[in-house]
């Protein structure tokens, strides 16, 4: 599976009930900060991470400021947005390696 670089900010995601909003952006050396904003924190907040965290990581991206704007979203839809707002951060939109992601996604 291709290694991401983030090259631009993006966004996926919506702010309706049971779905996410992740921004992503560039941060250069900087290692990966994650902003996570949720209306379920106390009770999934610690699971949310983990999901955007695990993605990331199977993506290959290891610089990047993540803002998170949960609204109850099921994993399926965190990784589902976060696979999006990678692509589009690493201008990598074309010839999208679909076996690669189902080989870690599963």
């Amino acid at each position: 599976m291709e290694k991401f670089s983030i090259v631009k900010s993006a966004v996926a995601g919506t702010l309706e009930s049971a779905d996410v909003q992740l921004m992503i952006d560039p941060n250069p050396d900087q290692g990966l900060t994650i902003d996570l904003k949720s209306s379920v924190y106390d009770q999934y907040g610690r699971q949310i991470r983990e999901v955007v965290e695990k993605t990331l990581k199977n993506l290959g991206v290891t610089n990047a400021k993540v803002m998170v704007t949960d609204q109850g979203a099921l994993d399926c839809t965190i990784i589902a947005r976060t696979v999006a707002a990678v692509h589009r951060a690493a201008e990598a939109t074309q010839n999208i390696d679909w076996e690669g992601i189902e080989a870690w996604n599963v």
